[in-house]
């Protein structure tokens, strides 16, 4: 099984402390430890220790466990009993995404996820957009025994995925722009977009098919193939792909595929909007 995660490093960790123009009022330590603690380990997919933990923060332990504890308690984090280590549950991802008409994106959308893998055998996604983020809601595994994954709440890049594109092709043109100048175009691969110009082209292209594909642009050798969910103004809401080995995803299906993918991104949005 072929495994890829993203993270993001821990130099962007926020250490809490109190503001000095805030007045007591505003102060609430528990509160400010307990998101940094949930921001920490949203970095961090291996988890980690108490000790660790207290290590980035530099808070006294004993707060650091109660914190923790009550956190563990409540659903947000798990401690595996035998390494000790605290890692996020799917449950502060899934305050996250969208709501639609009385149910969230993942309920709406994951009926059609399962019909793309039967149709297609691979790995099916579902993302939304968080600021410039695209990130991974939720995932049913290919049924080859080769597969491709990544881990629940991974931040690809939005410009050279296929969901990415998608979601970022539909957006109000306005807050295009805005995302737009907010990237950079680090390039992953030889087929990575890396020009503004080119990667304008290939979102007005997205819009006329109707579907976005990733020729191995973020990791060599993977295709994907990805239609947005759109809401009655045809603005972005999130966007399901299909992900798989180049060999099995060969260009001479995207289009079959961009269509398939379309039909489920529609069902899954009249779901969501109900």
């Amino acid at each position: 099984m072929k495994s890829i995660s993203t993270t993001i490093p821990q130099s962007g960790v926020r250490r809490p402390a109190a503001d000095a123009d805030a007045g007591p009022e505003l102060q609430v330590p528990a509160l400010e430890r307990g998101l940094a603690i949930l921001e920490l380990l949203a970095q961090s997919p291996g988890g980690m220790t108490l000790a660790e933990i207290n290590g980035v923060m530099m808070v006294p332990t004993a707060s650091v466990f109660r914190i923790a504890t009550a956190l563990e308690q409540l659903g947000y984090l798990h401690r595996d009993p035998a390494t000790k280590k605290f890692t996020l549950t799917r449950k502060p991802l899934l305050l996250g995404q969208p709501r639609g008409s009385g149910r969230g994106l993942v309920e709406a959308s994951i009926e059609s996820m399962r019909s793309v893998r039967t149709a297609t055998g691979e790995t099916a996604q579902l993302c939304c957009l968080i600021e410039e983020h695209c990130v991974v809601l939720e995932q049913l595994p290919s049924l080859h025994p080769f597969k491709y994954i990544v881990d629940l709440g991974s931040r690809p890049p939005v410009y050279c995925t296929a969901p990415g594109k998608a979601m970022l092709a539909f957006l109000p043109t306005a807050d295009r722009d805005v995302l737009l100048n907010r990237l950079q175009l680090t390039r992953h691969t030889p087929r990575t977009i890396t020009s503004r110009a080119v990667l304008e082209s290939e979102l007005a292209k997205v819009r006329s098919l109707g579907y976005a594909v990733d020729h191995g642009e973020h990791f060599e050798g993977i295709h994907c193939v990805a239609a947005p969910l759109l809401d009655g103004q045809q603005c972005t809401i999130g966007a399901i792909t299909i992900a798989g080995p180049a060999e099995r995803i060969p260009e001479s299906r995207f289009h079959a595929i961009g269509n398939l993918m379309i039909e489920a991104a529609n069902e899954a949005a009249r779901r969501f909007l109900g």
